[in-house]
């Protein structure tokens, strides 16, 4: 798609936050006290609202201009149809025009932006203000004409966006940068559904990547300013007011809610490898890379005549589902087909935008469909359409996106019905086990890890990278060649001296490892001191390589079982350039991750200036 076009090169953070010049004592003052830091996130949540509302706007205008609905009171997906059939060439005009700027943006910016999972876990929360507002710019059109995406990857990533440079314009610790990144998109999600608990724990799960005492008031409270200041604006949310189920679970039901949260398992699944699947087909079919976004705009006008409910995030359509008695289940099951499709043309071909409104539609629709189908299996059940519909929206959309414990708050805040959250969080649980284990990945995660990045959430390991084999390693070591005998090495190595000793062969490339333990112990048990010790080396082809981080080399420790192992140049000379303990290896692993404790638990703020 347009903006991750520019996969080209590994992302180089620019330098958009240099221009901020704040006052030396402000900088002092919020690094010092937290009352101060939970101040700078109450504004961070604020202006993350504000852009909710400007996006919002934006979008309903353009909606406006390009379909025909009513300004700021109508909804793209909730029109019966569209007014002319020549209104579904909007999404294909308008994946041209995402197309053409794209590649300009390339060419202005050619590497590639990071979103703020990938910030918070790679690049200690700094993010690019420009990339952002380019991001949010793309989401804004790619929704304005049609496509089916979600605007939340845009309210996240502007407001993480403003956070990141301020708080490097402060020249905060990097810890604060990640919570103020959370910060911003609990603001920016908060707002976006009215649900301040909601905002706080999508920035816990997924943009921090875990819960933190230290973390709670200022994402909190940020949450709760970007809810405050959407409503300021004349912004009614509509969704808490349109999911109101009143409860009535039955024992039969647990059963059936089961059933619901493992067929939404498999469709989330099913969603996202969908989505890589239409990538591979306009790889494959090798059109001009500008293009494909206009041929992915063609199949959603196309599916745009069929039914509109496929345009766009799906805000009226889902409105339209639970105010609505009607719509027959094989209606809603066509729907749910159409929707996956088109969410997965958009963004494969181009659109810019997220899944996540996408998977709160879907699971709603599955949710009810599924109430619908359940008498005709079991006709003692007599389900409420609206409890399946919720815990089917929150199960779909943990399977994409993540977080249980978001989707559980969201049920909480629009239902206020404690057993239907209940069930949310049970069928949240089993989903996120189910995914998990299966495919391993969200949605986010999953497209890093088609870019080559291993990273499964947004916990920091920027560390672990930064940590290599060369930084650990110690250089100066003490080598021999192979076809010297036990008994020059005894003699030049008595016990005690040193425990392992690098072996070279005649081209001066590494042969392996000599222990000293072994060589004198050899000549106890018998063995000729006139043998050359190439017979008693060791780990030949276990080695590590100075660009390896400290994970890779415990891996290969682990599975050596040695105590120590050679460090070469590269694989191919075999030239030795240093050795590595597993007891250091393991010393700073444990160091980092008692300096990462402190920083969870607010111990840093303890005797800090």
């Amino acid at each position: 798609m347009p903006g991750d076009m520019m996969d080209s090169a590994a992302p180089t953070l620019t330098s958009d936050r240099s221009r901020f010049n704040v006052p030396t004592r402000l900088r002092a003052f919020v690094r010092r006290s937290e009352f101060a830091l939970i101040g700078v996130a109450v504004l961070i949540g604020g202006l993350a609202g504000a852009f909710v509302a400007l996006i919002r706007w934006t979008v309903d205008l353009l909606h406006h201009l390009l379909f025909g609905t009513s300004l700021y009171s109508g909804s793209l997906s909730g029109l019966a149809k569209l007014d002319s059939p020549l209104l579904a060439l909007v999404p294909a005009l308008g994946g041209l025009f995402l197309g053409v700027t794209g590649l300009a943006i390339r060419k202005w910016r050619p590497r590639r932006p990071i979103d703020p999972i990938e910030a918070n876990a790679l690049q200690g929360g700094r993010m690019s203000l420009i990339d952002s507002i380019l991001i949010t710019a793309q989401t804004v059109v790619s929704s304005g004409v049609g496509g089916s995406v979600g605007l939340e990857a845009g309210f996240t990533q502007i407001g993480s966006g403003f956070a990141s440079v301020i708080g490097a314009a402060l020249k905060l610790r990097r810890s604060d940068m990640r919570t103020l990144v959370g910060c911003g998109a609990a603001g920016a999600i908060g707002a976006a559904f009215g649900a301040p608990l909601t905002g706080a724990f999508y920035a816990f799960e997924l943009i921090v990547g875990t819960y933190t005492p230290f973390g709670l008031a200022p994402i909190v409270t940020a949450s709760i300013s970007g809810v405050l200041v959407v409503r300021a604006l004349g912004i009614k949310e509509t969704f808490i007011s349109h999911l109101a189920p009143i409860a009535g679970i039955t024992q039969s039901d647990l059963a059936a809610l089961f059933m619901l949260a493992l067929f939404c398992s498999s469709v989330g699944i099913g969603i996202m490898r969908a989505v890589t699947f239409v990538e591979f087909l306009f790889k494959r079919s090798r059109l001009p890379v500008f293009l494909q976004p206009a041929i992915g705009g063609l199949v959603l006008g196309g599916l745009a005549l069929l039914t509109p409910k496929v345009l766009s995030s799906g805000h009226g359509a889902l409105f339209a589902l639970f105010d609505s008695a009607d719509g027959g289940l094989l209606g809603l099951s066509i729907i749910v087909l159409l929707k996956s499709i088109a969410s997965a043309v958009s963004i494969g071909s181009g659109f810019r935008g997220g899944l996540f409104f996408a998977s709160l539609f879907l699971g709603a629709m599955i949710g009810k469909a599924f109430a619908m189908m359940l008498p005709l299996l079991a006709p003692a059940i007599v389900p409420d359409a609206s409890v399946y519909a919720t815990v089917g929206m929150s199960a779909l959309a943990v399977a994409i996106i993540g977080g249980p414990l978001t989707m559980s708050f969201l049920a909480l805040e629009t239902t206020g019905d404690l057993q239907v959250v209940i069930m949310v969080l049970i069928a949240s649980t089993i989903v996120s086990v189910i995914v998990r284990q299966t495919f391993g990945y969200s949605f986010a995660t999953w497209r890093m890890h088609l870019r080559g990045e291993s990273i499964r959430s947004a916990q920091d390991i920027s560390w672990m990278r930064a940590l290599t084999v060369a930084r650990m390693m110690k250089t100066d070591v003490s080598t021999v060649m192979s076809d010297q005998t036990i008994a020059e090495f005894m003699e030049e190595f008595p016990l005690g001296s040193t425990q392992w000793v690098v072996a070279v062969d005649s081209a001066g490339r590494y042969a392996g490892l000599m222990s000293v333990t072994d060589a004198h112990l050899s000549v106890s048990n018998g063995e000729d001191p006139q043998v050359p010790i190439e017979k008693l080396l060791r780990y030949q082809e276990d080695v590590l390589l100075p660009s390896m981080n400290i994970k890779d080399a415990a891996e290969v420790f682990e599975r050596s079982e040695s105590e120590a192992l050679a460090v070469l140049g590269d694989r191919l000379h075999r030239r030795v350039v240093g050795m590595l303990t597993e007891a250091h290896v393991l010393r700073r692993y444990t160091e980092e991750l008692e300096k990462a404790r402190r920083e969870l638990t607010g111990e840093k703020w303890l005797g800090e200036a």
